[in-house]
């Protein structure tokens, strides 16, 4: 439950308002961090690395907080931003954390992503730019949204 001083919950996002932030630009962050590629390898391990500033891909199912659905939020393992809530992470099936929002409009930013043969929307963190994965129109109501997001680019924090 929200309290006086607690923002309020996110308006979801629909499909249609990511494909025009990929097309027109995302809202700025609150902050930034902008860090030398020496800084992010000191900062992360070699898989982080690889996920979040070469927009690698871990392979499906092979992180355990795929299953784990206890309350809490998940911040960007390169900086520490939340990102998402547990009340909105859902078992997709595909091998990778599955959230159908983000915790604030500008937490994540969009991007158009034509590599691999496919057109998708990739989602980086908005403070940091680091890759977390991509956003497709197949989730669950009441948005339809599926966040598919690599958990090495996610720390996941204690409920509050």
């Amino acid at each position: 439950m929200p309290t006086a001083d607690s923002p309020p919950p996110p308006v979801p996002m629909t499909w249609r308002d990511i494909l025009q932030r990929a097309r027109d630009g995302n809202p700025p962050p609150a902050q930034r961090l902008e860090l030398s590629e020496s800084e992010w390898r000191q900062r992360l391990s070699p898989e982080q690395f690889h996920v979040l500033r070469q927009k690698g891909t871990e392979r499906a199912f092979s992180s355990g907080m795929c299953t784990v659905f206890s309350p809490g939020r998940y911040a960007c393992a390169g900086c520490g931003s939340e990102l998402f809530d547990a009340s909105e992470k859902f078992d997709s099936g595909s091998g990778w954390p599955s959230f159908t929002q983000a915790v604030a409009a500008n937490a994540v930013a969009y991007h158009g992503d034509a590599s691999h043969g496919m057109q998708r929307i990739e989602t980086t963190c908005a403070v940091c730019d680091g890759h977390l994965g991509h956003v497709f129109p197949d989730g669950p109501a009441p948005n339809g949204l599926r966040y598919c997001i690599n958990a090495l680019a996610l720390v996941k924090l204690a409920e509050r």
